[in-house]
């Protein structure tokens, strides 16, 4: 886990600055606004498609391979780094987190954020609703059903359900 300021002027300039293209891709997402918004990316591999309703804070730390899809309003909060395999689905309102806070109240007070990447796997389909939460990999062809919170790291090629997800069964190739 490492400690990430979100106050910090720099951080702050950026995220109003991305939050500013995600705006204006989520107005009119015309190719001209995807575009514009792809390039914010650390790599945005080929026939990348991202639907309306994209929100992410800095957008360098997100890594997205080749062909993934991402479908409307999904939410990537990347203060530590997010990286999506090639051939990735990932449903409707789904939520990417990175970033968490301290437990104890006394220390939530100093309002200090830590961050733990996130590792996404080839060929991986993330169910509608489904949450993926900080510091977790997926292996690669793993399916998440809707609604799903993944709060651990999950094996490959395996079908996992619930909240917190768990393995339902593993899946033939």
């Amino acid at each position: 886990m490492e400690q990430f300021d979100s106050r910090l002027p720099e951080l702050r300039e950026q995220r109003n600055r991305v939050h500013d293209i995600c705006r204006q891709f989520n107005r009119s997402p015309s190719k001209g606004n995807l575009k514009k918004l792809k390039t914010i990316f650390s790599r945005c591999g080929d026939e990348v498609f991202i639907e309306q309703g994209f929100y992410c804070d800095y957008g360098d730390r997100i890594r997205l391979g080749d062909r993934v899809y991402i479908n409307v309003d999904c939410t990537l909060l990347d203060g530590g780094k997010i990286a999506i395999g090639d051939d990735c689905l990932i449903g409707p309102k789904v939520q990417i987190l990175t970033i968490n806070h301290a437990l104890s109240p006394k220390e939530r007070l100093k309002k200090e954020n830590f961050c733990q990447d996130v590792i996404i796997g080839k060929n991986v389909w993330i169910g509608a609703s489904a949450i993926i939460l900080p510091g977790v990999t997926i292996g690669d062809g793993a399916v998440i059903g809707a609604a799903s919170v993944v709060t651990r790291d999950l094996d490959s090629n395996c079908l996992y359900l619930g909240n917190p997800a768990r393995m339902e069964r593993r899946l033939d190739d």
